[in-house]
């Protein structure tokens, strides 16, 4: 029986808020790159590539993330690693790959447009993606949502100083539905996480909304690390 080579592979997952619809709703959308070449041409793919000799994971995922999306995120948090026996059926060689997640502030993620190659799209809305990054993006999701009840788990998805509302919005687009507002804001301002900058939103008509920024500098752990394997 011969022995099959294995490889280490990285993929990213970017994340960002963006309305939608006339009703104001907001989705999470994410980036996807077209492949150029088999397997799977033409189809979708998360970025990502190979593990070069000289490189270490984050290095590596962060270089192919602005490689083919111009994208460029502050923080890469490592999630989940998919080495399945049969996700590389067909394949000369068995690939293991380790996903890392990222969160953008709109204002950010817009600066991957314009690349033919390049789409972004709602992610609970995606078409079939190459590989099993289909299964990733659900992995990912499921990570995002159950951190949902901690208030900071939106913090990379914000500007610095932001509205009541606005977090609101990237909480609605995590969860996939509407809030309450009054509810959402008395249990934000109740939890000690938020503190008003003494500014407020310029520009806007009757009682501007106050500007609010999280109260510790400290990056959340969203996620904690762990292997995924793959049923057959």
């Amino acid at each position: 029986m011969g022995t099959a080579c294995t490889s280490i592979a990285v993929s990213t997952v970017i994340f960002t808020v963006r309305p939608t619809g006339p009703d104001g709703s907001h989705e999470l959308w994410l980036p996807l790159v077209r492949r150029v070449r088999e397997p799977y041409r033409q189809m979708w793919a998360l970025p990502g590539g190979p593990l070069g000799q000289d490189q270490d994971l984050e290095t590596a995922a962060a270089s192919y993330l602005h490689l083919t999306t111009g994208l460029t995120a502050a923080h890469l948090e490592q999630i989940a690693t998919f080495g399945g026996l049969t996700r590389s059926e067909g394949a000369d060689e068995r690939v293991v790959t380790v996903v890392y997640w990222a969160a953008l502030p709109t204002h950010d993620a817009a600066s991957g447009d314009g690349d033919l190659n390049v789409t972004w799209l709602p992610a609970t809305d995606l078409p079939p993606l190459a590989f099993d990054h289909s299964l990733i993006v659900s992995h990912a999701l499921a990570r995002l949502r159950d951190r949902i009840a901690d208030p900071t788990v939106a913090r990379s998805f914000l500007p610095a100083a932001f509205t009541v509302a606005q977090l609101r919005e990237v909480h609605e687009a995590i969860l996939g539905h509407k809030v309450d507002p009054p509810n959402f804001r008395r249990h934000v301002l109740r939890s000690g996480r938020l503190e008003d900058t003494g500014q407020r939103v310029a520009g806007t008509p009757h009682r501007p909304p106050a500007l609010y920024h999280f109260t510790t500098e400290d990056a959340p752990e969203f996620f904690r690390s762990r292997s995924t394997e793959e049923t057959p």
